[in-house]
């Protein structure tokens, strides 16, 4: 018959392919791993609309305010991008086509999109269809929700972020997973 797959043998038989050590030799005494020490990921928020809040997450969370610029690493700034987008339809609009720039490979080389952040435009559950918008957003990148808080409003920014950021929190290195209180910056 012609074509068909037959399995292929070596000398001993069929190849097979072991992984870890073969051998009855003896066991090796293992080495200690080196001691490796890693800082939080380096963010820069960008904002994908006018009012998106990424001067307000800067200085709860940490990280580089790029404004609506695209950070610029050859200055020093970090390359890893965190989207920021209200939750109006205009904000999750803007949120979408930013992702689809990276998605097309359009946005400056050398950036990492690494999570969209999207900020409650108001308080309360958000309507339906805008629920769905986010729903496909989440389809394409891990999304990170922000909650209303009304202390930000009057630029009270320096008690802890909520609760519902406990997730943003750890992914931006500024709230231990043990207590959620901010870490030292």
């Amino acid at each position: 018959m012609q074509g068909s797959a037959q399995p292929e043998h070596g000398p001993g038989g069929p190849e097979i392919w072991i992984r870890g050590p073969v051998g009855g030799g003896e066991p090796q005494p293992r080495q200690e791993a080196a001691q490796v020490s890693a800082s939080p990921r380096r963010f820069a928020w960008v904002a994908t609309h006018g009012g998106a809040g990424t001067t307000t997450l800067a200085t709860v969370f940490g990280g580089h305010d790029a404004g609506r610029n695209w950070p610029r690493p050859e200055r020093g700034e970090p390359a890893s991008v965190l989207l920021v987008g209200r939750t109006h339809a205009a904000g999750l609009d803007a949120v979408s086509h930013t992702v689809d720039t990276f998605r097309r490979g359009e946005a400056p080389p050398g950036l990492d999109l690494d999570a969209v952040v999207l900020v409650a435009d108001a308080p309360g559950r958000l309507p339906r269809q805008l629920a769905q918008r986010i729903k496909v957003i989440e389809s394409v990148i891990d999304v990170y929700r922000v909650p209303w808080v009304p202390a930000w409003r009057t630029g009270e920014l320096d008690g802890p972020p909520p609760r519902e950021c406990e997730q943003l929190g750890r992914l931006t290195g500024t709230t231990t997973p043990q207590t959620g209180r901010r870490a030292p910056r």
